[in-house]
């Protein structure tokens, strides 16, 4: 039976013990009935992977003794996506707990001419990364950048790519994309990029893509565009 895994991203470096805070030591204990003697999994979101033995099972401040670690490399290529959040908090949520199983390494909440003025609640999205990346059994926790204004993105390095719905020639990233490159991928908002925000891109050598033949959702176009970004280099 795999081990349980749970988050420690305030290990110290080189800790003999772990202390998990109230949240985590009751699901721990009191849901899972973890006690005294069994061995866990612990995740820092740094690619530490850390094997405890609980120590002390006290529902509020459960102990574990550091038994064994490894560094788990960093994922390559680095895949990220930029994307215009929408006010209907709920959807962007599930697409960040998506791209976060899926494999993206970077979040970036995109701040362009149509997008819809919302406060962002970091410290929410954050945990549901958290929760995302301990489901899928990963061991680095994505970036999620504060929001960024779409013109600080024309000189980012690597692969890029932006999806829109105004007329002209567009490939799929299947087609387009190299797998084992860093790649960066535009969403836009609800009411699409600005013709003038398009050709920027452009300008900057964006490669203009398309995600199918139907008009989808913000939250349904980042899906479909962190799938096809994995799909390239899961091949």
């Amino acid at each position: 039976m795999e081990l349980p895994v749970f988050y420690a991203g305030d290990m110290a470096p080189g800790a003999a013990a772990y202390t998990m805070d109230e949240p985590t030591s009751k699901y721990c204990v009191t849901v899972l009935r973890k006690t005294k003697g069994d061995k866990i999994l612990l995740a820092d979101g740094r690619g530490g992977k850390f094997t405890a033995e609980i120590t002390d099972d006290h529902r509020k401040k459960c102990v574990s003794a550091i038994i064994g670690s490894e560094q788990v490399p960093a994922p390559a290529p680095r895949l990220r996506i930029g994307i215009a959040f929408t006010k209907n908090a709920s959807r962007m949520e599930w697409f960040l707990e998506k791209a976060a199983e899926i494999g993206m390494s970077e979040i970036i909440p995109l701040v362009t001419r149509r997008t819809e003025k919302e406060n962002l609640k970091m410290e929410r999205l954050e945990s549901i990364l958290v929760s995302a990346m301990l489901q899928s059994r990963q061991w680095h926790l994505p970036k999620l950048h504060t929001p960024q204004p779409f013109e600080s993105l024309m000189a980012i390095a690597g692969q890029r790519f932006i999806a829109h719905c105004l007329p002209g020639e567009k490939k799929s990233i299947l087609q387009i994309a190299r797998p084992g490159e860093d790649a960066l991928l535009l969403i836009g908002p609800e009411g699409d990029f600005t013709p003038e925000e398009v050709e920027l891109s452009l300008q900057n050598g964006y490669q203009p893509v398309t995600l199918g033949n139907t008009r989808l959702r913000t939250e349904t176009a980042g899906l479909v565009g962190c799938t096809l970004l994995a799909a390239v280099n899961n091949a």
